[in-house]
């Protein structure tokens, strides 16, 4: 995402909150209904989740004839209203299940399903398509077919408007529609608003070991627990912006946070952290004993390892390479990728870590498709979903997960300061034509942070409205 150049006071402390520009003239007519006669995007509003409102506002139409059918039918019975493909009625989302697609001429099946249903969508609809992972499948013609469904489901977002998204949904052979739960439920609710045109991979960890959080003992009709109650999480960068929505949002789902930020940001690390209910941890996460710190923390006053560690802290110092200096170069690296790789490495190795943990890091759109000026940042951002590339077998040993989320234009004070005509151009440069909320971001860590999402590792999700840059 675009990113301010100004230098904060120093690598290590937080950078003080620009005071966001009141409108100009320019910025009211850019987003005025003369404007939108004129053809600028405007971007449908989006249908975020909020507490005690249905996951959907119509019913969900079910497609395909692969193997999930029969079990998706039953879970998605629980909570959403199920639809007949030729009701005229619109239709909040729609599902399909192309794991019996074998070969390119079963390809068909997508266009014959997904035709007619397109002029009944509901705004903000969702759809999803579940198929095979390609690397799964026993002959070429069904690695070809499944292969296919990226391209297909990627071209469809594009097309979607009145903030509608689509999104692929790869299984193994022995993914059930019990791995798959907590990833629909995130992708048919408006949890996934801002996520759109992505693949995520969910694979067939045996979740009947998750820990699960304690149900009341004294009410047989009390609501089912928040997906996240039980865990101890860990935000790093949880000052301000999207750090503190993170924590936010972990805390709303029902987790105990451990809220963590430079000393210089105390003040606001303390407000961030009576906000959630958490403890407020001062901590430079570049000192070689951060996670020794961290662990300690955990145990003396909650009495137990990390459930979920967020590394969310980075700081920028852009420059064009011929222009940057070593300094510029070395703080970025240390904060943003030295410092998550050391963390997590010795929080596992010293048993920091929960079995069942989630580890997720903040990526950025700036590690997959690159930016002018940002070499240093970049580089960090591309280490971030390495990171979880090379942690993935050894957390999956430890019968944990790690994931990360690559958001796009997010609405910040840092975008909020920038000049009129990029920050205008960075809002609509997606299939939704406008910028994401830190929320956007916030739901999807929390998604990969709950017990339920034990069968998803090893993804990086870009939460960027499907950004024309990169894949």
């Amino acid at each position: 995402m675009p990113r301010s150049t100004s230098k904060p006071a120093s690598p290590k402390s937080a950078s003080a909150k620009p005071t966001s520009p009141k409108p100009t003239v320019l910025d009211k007519l850019i987003n005025s209904p003369l404007a939108a006669k004129a053809g600028v995007p405007q971007g449908y509003p989006l249908r975020r989740y909020s507490p005690g409102q249905p996951p959907l506002e119509h019913p969900v139409v079910l497609g395909g004839h692969g193997r999930l059918v029969a079990d998706l039918t039953q879970l998605l019975e629980s909570d959403y209203q199920l639809m007949n493909a030729s009701a005229d009625t619109p239709r909040g989302a729609i599902v399909f299940d192309a794991t019996a697609l074998e070969t390119p001429q079963d390809l068909r099946e997508l266009y014959d399903f997904f035709h007619p249903q397109l002029k009944k969508l509901a705004p903000c609809a969702r759809l999803l398509v579940i198929g095979p992972r390609p690397t799964t499948a026993a002959q070429p013609l069904a690695h070809i077919t499944a292969r296919a469904l990226e391209g297909f489901t990627r071209s469809l977002a594009k097309e979607m408007r009145k903030g509608a998204t689509v999104n692929l949904i790869h299984v193994d052979p022995q993914t059930t529609a019990t791995h798959l739960e907590s990833t629909l439920r995130f992708f048919l609710s408006g949890r996934s608003a801002f996520v759109d045109g992505q693949v995520v991979h969910v694979g067939s960890t045996d979740l009947a070991d998750a820990p699960s959080p304690a149900q009341p003992a004294d009410s047989a009709d009390a609501a089912p627990p928040a997906p996240l109650t039980g865990r101890l999480a860990v935000v790093t960068g949880a000052a301000r912006g999207i750090g503190a929505t993170i924590a936010e949002v972990l805390a709303r789902d029902g987790a105990q946070v451990i809220c963590i930020d430079v000393p210089g940001a105390g003040e606001h690390l303390a407000a961030t952290a009576n906000r959630v209910k958490g403890t407020a941890l001062p901590l430079d996460v570049t000192a070689p004993d951060a996670a020794a710190t961290i662990a300690s923390h955990a145990q003396d006053r909650y009495g137990r390892a990390v459930d979920v560690l967020v590394h969310n802290a980075g700081i920028t110092r852009d420059k064009l390479l011929v222009n940057m200096d070593a300094t510029q170069w070395d703080q970025v690296l240390a904060v943003n990728l030295f410092a998550p790789v050391r963390i997590t490495q010795q929080l596992l190795e010293a048993d920091g870590l929960a079995p069942g943990a989630a580890v997720v890091g903040v990526s950025s759109m700036a590690g997959i498709s690159g930016n002018r000026g940002q070499t240093n940042y970049a580089t960090t951002k591309a280490g971030i979903i390495g990171l979880v590339d090379a942690l993935y077998e050894p957390l999956a040993a430890h019968n944990s997960t790690i994931n990360a989320v690559a958001p796009g234009f997010i609405e910040t004070a840092m975008t909020a300061a920038m000049p009129t005509g990029p920050r205008e151009v960075g809002r609509r440069i997606n299939s939704l034509q406008q910028a994401g909320q830190p929320v956007d971001v916030a739901e999807t860590v929390a998604y990969f942070a709950a017990a339920a999402s034990r069968a998803v590792s090893g993804n990086t999700v870009r939460v960027c409205g499907q950004n024309m840059m990169g894949a």
